[in-house]
């Protein structure tokens, strides 16, 4: 195949106007398939933004449907020094008088005294216990030192939880074992045996006999209105239903008050975000579906049938009568305003959830009431493969169908770009040759003899 230079013969930038024609030809083409990517881009992105505030909206509304958002409970101690107490939805409202007699205690002994960790104790077996459960240590030259078996029983793999340590006072070194466990149950014990007595050492000076009791395991004692209650931890459940007890300080003798009653707060709180939350889906429809009249431009879903729909059905849903005391939203307190947003009357609905409670968890929370209104009224939209998903499915689908458009653009400007090619070559040696010739036939002509030469 013979080599070719474009413009050889013709003296034009052929491969520049191949470029320039191929580009002018796929231009029109791209321009249309931007225009398009660009708008089924920001609908889908608009679906996506749309959705995402449904979500939102129907977990508020879901967290309403559900009666235990009700039943939220406070409780306050009269002494957080002696006691605090937490609730949760199993709480019933009432006041109780609490007594902390004694706290749950850990068990701790020592050692008697020895003139440092380094002090030889001996060899033999250490039987170790807290409560029910026990490990056994062996002592031999390689562990029998004092601090030689602190360091045994506090790295022992099946040490149920007592901790060794070694304290060094006026009167000498002692060994200090603390249970990690409270309750009069976890007390610890420790059964020494010496092997070897004639060696001058004496294991057995780490027996129970020989350690001495700073504080005694125990368990927690209250009285819940006058009756006594014990158990092995100073964090409880299941006394007072639905409460925690978490007990500070005893006062023996000293009465302090415990009132659980229903959190209001936290009722309204989620009121609230019930309400904000259908504030930001109506802004977002309007965002998504406005018409500029001053810019001409439209949003991504104007005139769309889907936020029509959404709409249409939140209307209907926000309208309905509900059985009961408060049949709608401004009964509770809970205004519509000109923008299709909801005001909230903070007073009168403090007022409803304070004194009608009951009433305001059945506007909300029964098999007919707002919430499940509500849920049902966008559940088609925002729920898997919905009305949404299948658009956002269309719209992706279309996007990918404008990338097969730029491939076979693609392959058609590349033949383009051979044919005219192909044929500026042709052209180019066309050229070439003729001017060859004429080169030829003016040299012919300079070389005939001149007719009137002298």
């Amino acid at each position: 195949m013979p080599i070719t230079a474009g413009g050889i013969g013709s003296g034009l930038d052929t491969a520049g106007l191949v470029s320039q024609l191929v580009a002018a030809e796929a231009e029109p083409v791209n321009a249309r398939l931007n225009s398009q990517e660009t708008d089924l881009g920001s609908e889908l992105s608009a679906f996506g933004t749309l959705k995402g505030a449904l979500s939102t909206f129907e977990a508020s509304a879901a967290k309403l449907e559900d009666a235990t958002t009700f039943q939220a409970f406070t409780s306050r101690s009269s002494n957080d020094s002696v006691f605090t107490a937490s609730t949760d939805n199993t709480a019933v409202a009432g006041s109780y008088s609490i007594e902390v007699v004694q706290l749950a205690q850990a068990e701790k002994l020592r050692s008697a005294d020895f003139s440092s960790g380094s002090e030889v104790m001996g060899t033999g077996t250490l039987d170790l216990s807290l409560g029910a459960n026990s490990f056994q240590l062996t002592i031999d030259s390689s562990n029998n030192t004092l601090a030689g078996i602190r360091d045994a029983i506090n790295a022992a793999a099946d040490n149920p939880g007592i901790s060794a340590s070694l304290i060094s006072v006026d009167t000498g070194t002692q060994l200090i074992l603390t249970s990690n466990e409270v309750g009069a149950s976890n007390n610890i014990s420790i059964a020494a045996v010496d092997d070897a007595p004639a060696d001058g050492f004496d294991l057995t000076r780490l027996d129970s006999v020989n350690l001495q009791t700073l504080q005694a395991a125990s368990d927690a004692i209250i009285k819940v209105d006058s009756q006594t209650v014990t158990r092995s931890s100073n964090s409880f459940s299941d006394v007072i239903s639905g409460v925690t007890f978490n007990l500070a300080s005893a006062q023996v003798g000293v009465q302090e008050t415990l009132s659980v009653t229903s959190d209001t707060q936290k009722i309204k709180n989620d009121i609230q975000s019930f309400v904000t939350s259908y504030n930001n889906l109506v802004g977002v429809m309007k965002g998504l579906s406005n018409y500029d009249i001053s810019t001409n431009v439209a949003g991504p879903l104007n005139g769309d049938s889907v936020v029509r729909g959404i709409e249409g059905s939140l209307r209907q849903a926000r309208s309905s009568v509900i059985p009961g005391n408060f049949s709608s939203l401004s009964s509770l307190g809970i205004t519509l305003g000109d923008g299709g947003s909801l005001t909230i009357d903070d007073a009168a609905l403090d007022a409803n959830i304070a004194n009608n409670l009951s009433d305001v968890k059945q506007f909300f929370s029964s098999p007919d009431g707002i919430a499940k209104n509500f849920s049902s009224a966008i559940s088609g939209y925002v729920e898997d493969n919905g009305i949404i998903d299948v658009r956002s499915d269309g719209l992706q689908s279309r996007l990918d169908g404008i990338d097969d458009k730029r491939d076979a653009l693609d392959r058609r400007m590349a033949s383009l770009e051979a044919r005219l090619t192909a044929q500026f070559t042709a052209m180019d040696i066309l050229v070439a040759q003729l001017k060859s010739t004429g080169d030829f036939l003016t040299q012919q002509l300079d070389n005939l003899p001149s007719v009137n030469q002298n």
